[in-house]
């Protein structure tokens, strides 16, 4: 059963050698993301797993010296009334890339197979259908052009609890606990049977599943953002030399600061 026994402890990552090594992995996000753009390449990102498991920490490096109006994260909340009516993709298609963009989703359409399966959100009947039609959605994705690159975040029981007891104590990260955290943790043995059937119907030959060992948290992120960047063979682009224009002040007086409301110098 996935998460039940402890992930092998490694050495702890240096933390010069953690952010040297991230520092260099983004300058490559930096190339890809141009690359992405200059070709016209369409990718989307799932990221899945437990609560705590790092999902949030990892996207945020990935997207963090990026230009948000090529990568994007999608990460949705409770559907309206009006989106339960609707074809059960549907909410999720309308944020799927175009050309020349990335889309980080941070929980997806797996959000079925997953805290709505073991909730009782959905009906058995909208459970199964979703497992007979989502390969075959993911299928038509790919085939229309879309770079498909589904990440699961295995974190162990203890980790897990470590990590929802800093969430509790710590101010900056209590807004990141909600009930549903302690739901997730009561029903720890029915989110892991139905993560497994959720791998049986969808980890296929076109559109797998990627497992990151999520307990150490520097070596999650290194490897899952390297793992992310030799998916996508590309170049690195070549810019031209850029020259600044002297700036020609001719003609323009400054307003006076007394005519404007400052910030006040605090620090």
């Amino acid at each position: 059963m996935e998460g039940d026994k402890k992930q092998k402890q490694l050495p702890k990552l240096d933390k010069k050698k953690y952010e040297a090594e991230l520092q260099r992995l983004q300058v490559e996000l930096v190339h890809l993301q141009e690359w992405v753009k200059t070709q016209g390449l369409k990718v989307a990102v799932v990221f899945e797993g437990r609560d705590a498991s790092g999902k949030g920490g990892t996207i945020k490096r990935i997207t963090e010296k990026l230009n948000p109006r090529v990568c994007r994260v999608v990460a949705l909340g409770v559907p309206t009334e009006r989106e339960r009516t609707q074809w059960y993709f549907q909410r999720y298609v309308k944020h799927l890339p175009a050309a020349g963009e990335i889309v980080l989703f941070d929980r997806s359409w797996y959000n079925r197979a997953g805290v709505e399966r073991v909730m009782g959100f959905c009906s058995d009947d909208e459970y199964d259908e979703f497992m007979r039609s989502c390969p075959e959605f993911e299928r038509m994705l790919i085939r229309s052009g879309i770079i498909l690159i589904k990440y699961w975040f295995s974190v162990s029981d203890d980790e897990q609890e470590k990590r929802f007891q800093e969430r509790i104590k710590n101010p900056i990260k209590r807004w990141k606990f909600s009930p549903m955290d302690l739901e997730s943790r009561a029903k720890w043995a029915e989110y892991s049977a139905a993560k497994d059937d959720m791998f049986k119907y969808t980890d296929t030959k076109q559109s797998p599943w990627f497992v990151v060992q999520s307990d150490d948290k520097r070596r999650l992120r290194l490897n899952c953002i390297s793992h992310f960047i030799q998916q996508i063979p590309y170049k690195k682009i070549q810019y031209d030399n850029i020259i600044l224009p002297k700036i020609d002040k001719s003609g323009y007086v400054r307003a006076p600061h007394g005519d404007q409301t400052i910030v006040p110098d605090v620090f």
